[in-house]
């Protein structure tokens, strides 16, 4: 197989991986309610998938360079197949049999999702793929599929029922499994890793991310707009929609708008992207997909602004992740590239957490509007600082290779 073609099944293995992810979102939380008929069991299971995910993609790091960040994709795909499997199983075997099932299935999610990313600076290398390119339109691959996999998720549920559509998504990680082991063989490292000890490996991930303030302040700046991105989703936009246009298929007219302006500006970012300055870039895209959100909705009734807004915020987004992608092949030396990209992830997403409880604090105290003003000044003094305090000045240029090794 050539290396662009091996490279292809790599992404078309990870999306699959991904497919099956966005159905299980669907699928648990309506198999819980259809169980239990409880919302607040819903929301233990959805912590219990969410904190092992966070909490695995950078503990378990280490384990995975020891092992093979291959065989440990094939591994943890392999083995989420079976704990989703039993997940479709769990009504019959209790709550805490499905809380604990659910939990194991996060976990070994997060450092599959992880060593699959890892693989693609190598793969794409061989392939001769600039890497900014392939990040820009990974990212907007993932975001079509993540709209794909919600709507088969509902879909599913209604067509084969939700046990059926929870072991379908247990397929989607046995074939993710089945591709990697048949069809991505990476070289061996012409020097193999030295043998260090679990912790000492785990240190070294987090001093080297410490040391490199480009990659730490863009990851904070996207913790944070998951933090706001996710207080919206969960309770603001929810609730605007209630008190405002009082239809609930306005709520989804506003996240498909979202995911509609993602999509478009990765179609320009694939483009354009290498050749744009990328501190400027990642601090306007930043700066537009978080506070103007948050301001239409504190600012305006009118729904047609506020789509408006959300779309032109939803181009902005296109180019953020996709420059974090590359700053990480391309500014961590390949010995870290496990361990960084771990502990990144795990930062990159604990807004998502935080969000949530932080908009339902804010809307109960202060009431919706003045939420909406104070989230507002919050995101933008989270967007702006990295660039004030010089965070970001490394990211317009491209750093020299990454080939040392720290530990």
């Amino acid at each position: 197989m050539t290396p662009r073609r091996e490279l292809y099944v790599l992404v078309c293995a990870d999306l699959i991986s991904n497919l099956g992810s966005r159905i299980s979102l669907v699928a648990i939380p309506w198999l819980v309610l259809e169980t239990t008929g409880s919302p607040a069991r819903m929301g233990v299971v959805a912590a219990a998938e969410a904190l092992p995910y966070l909490l695995s993609s950078a503990l378990a790091a280490p384990w995975a360079d020891r092992f093979g960040v291959r065989r440990t994709s094939i591994v943890a795909d392999a083995a989420s197949a079976a704990a989703v499997a039993l997940v479709a199983l769990a009504p019959w075997l209790g709550f805490g049999a499905l809380v604990a099932l659910v939990a194991v299935a996060g976990g070994l999610r997060g450092i599959g999702d992880r060593v699959k990313h890892v693989m693609f600076r190598p793969a794409a290398q061989r392939a001769g793929v600039p890497l900014i390119r392939l990040t820009s339109a990974y990212d907007g691959l993932v975001r079509g599929v993540s709209l794909f996999g919600a709507v088969l998720g509902g879909l599913l549920i209604d067509w084969v029922g939700v046990t059926r559509a929870i072991l379908i998504d247990a397929g989607t990680f046995a074939l993710c499994a089945l591709l990697i082991a048949v069809a991505v063989r990476p070289p061996a490292p012409a020097e193999p890793a030295p043998r260090e000890s679990y912790l000492r490996a785990l240190r070294g991930g987090f001093a080297y991310l410490r040391t490199d303030r480009t990659l730490l302040a863009m990851l904070l700046v996207i913790s944070a707009l998951n933090l706001f991105a996710n207080a919206s989703v969960a309770v603001y936009i929810p609730l605007w929609v209630a008190e405002v246009f009082g239809d609930p298929a306005g709520f989804g007219l506003v996240l498909g708008v979202f995911a509609g302006g993602a999509l478009l500006g990765n179609l320009i970012f694939t483009v354009a992207g290498p050749r744009l300055p990328r501190r400027t870039t990642f601090a306007v895209g930043a700066a537009v997909s978080g506070t103007p959100r948050l301001l239409a909705l504190a600012l305006s009734d009118d729904l047609v602004v506020v789509l408006t807004v959300t779309f032109l915020s939803g181009v902005g987004i296109a180019a953020v992740n996709p420059l974090l992608g590359a700053a990480l092949y391309e500014r961590v030396p390949e010995a870290l590239q496990t361990r960084v990209i771990g502990i990144s992830g795990s930062l990159a997403f604990l807004g998502l957490p935080v969000g949530a409880l932080l908009g339902g604090w804010t809307a109960a105290g202060l009431g919706l509007v003045p939420a909406l003003w104070v989230m507002a000044a919050a995101c933008l003094v989270l967007t702006v600082a990295p660039l004030l305090v010089g965070g970001l000045r490394a990211g317009g240029r491209t750093p020299e290779p990454a080939v040392s090794s720290q530990g």
